[in-house]
């Protein structure tokens, strides 16, 4: 015997149904996207001090290996928000120089939600981080050249900044680790993060 469906009945939603669905969907979005976008910004963050920790530790083994100076330097000679080259100065003119000098390592610019600031050798009109072949932190002058690079999340401001900021410090000795300062002024940053190289 063949069924057959009964007229007037049609499988499928009414308008109220797909309107509770639509308004389910929005607010689940609204819960999850700025969480989502918190996540993936942090994660940038985290990379992107790792990869400073590592081109700085790099540039380091490398002077110690080839006895020769080595740098990190911003990539437009300037401002580290622009990205960083990690070179060889093999023709010891303390400066990047493209046809003389070996590049290690090239990074892009960062994201306009991360912000770097430096002290020391690395807040200079031409930033710089210089170990000799013994691989210990330098000025151009010859004086032990240890600070600190700060990577902060430049969109948030007050107790959220400060939790989403990594601070690369370098010391005298050349140990290189990243931490994250309890407070603004924290030199000693006691609480480090998964980005730490304990390179000596």
């Amino acid at each position: 015997m063949i069924s057959r469906r009964s007229p007037g009945v049609e499988a499928g939603f009414t308008l109220i149904e797909l309107m509770v669905t639509l308004a389910i969907a929005a607010i689940l979005l609204v819960v999850a996207v700025p969480g989502f976008l918190a996540f993936q910004r942090n994660s940038e963050l985290t990379s992107t001090t790792n990869r400073l920790v590592s081109a700085i530790a790099a540039v380091r083994s490398e002077a110690m290996k080839t006895g020769m100076t080595a740098m990190v330097v911003p990539a437009d000679g300037a401002d580290w928000n622009n990205g960083w080259l990690a070179f060889i100065d093999k023709d010891r003119d303390q400066k990047f120089t493209a046809a003389g000098d070996k590049v290690i390592f090239a990074q892009a610019p960062m994201p306009t939600y991360l912000t770097a600031s430096a002290n020391g050798t690395g807040a200079s009109a031409k930033p710089y981080v210089m170990f000799d072949a013994s691989g210990y932190p330098k000025t151009k002058t010859g004086g032990f050249g240890n600070l600190t690079i700060t990577v902060a999340r430049s969109d948030l401001t007050g107790a959220a900044a400060l939790g989403d900021t990594r601070s690369v410090i370098i010391s005298h000795a050349g140990r290189v680790r990243s931490c994250r300062p309890v407070s603004a002024p924290d030199a000693k940053c006691p609480i480090s993060t998964d980005s730490s190289n304990d390179s000596e």
